[in-house]
């Protein structure tokens, strides 16, 4: 299922706290950047972001799963709406990624 190009956008929006945040359309999905690196992905509407330790302890709820069939866990975000916690939350997998 495809992603909502609106809601993809509000994803971006709510991320930007943390730098330039950009989306690339990938096979009817979504990677999502931050100032050039890749932290996640938007997958039928739903926002994961690579897991990192760091990251993990920002989580309000911690959930893992993979975004598509054959792919690796990531942590599911469901909590877009707080742009303060998300931007903080990028800031810090981005730093962890890029140890």
């Amino acid at each position: 299922m495809a992603c909502n190009k609106d809601l993809v956008q509000y994803i971006a929006d709510q991320c930007a706290d943390a730098g330039t945040i950009t989306t690339k359309r990938m096979f009817g999905d979504y990677g999502i950047y931050c100032n050039g690196k890749i932290f996640g992905l938007i997958c039928d509407d739903k926002l994961y972001v690579k897991q990192t330790e760091d990251g993990r302890k920002m989580l309000l709820t911690e959930v893992s799963c993979p975004p598509y069939e054959g792919a690796r866990d990531y942590f599911l975000i469901r909590e877009i709406d707080d742009h303060g916690y998300l931007g903080s939350l990028v800031r810090a997998t981005c730093q962890a990624l890029r140890k």
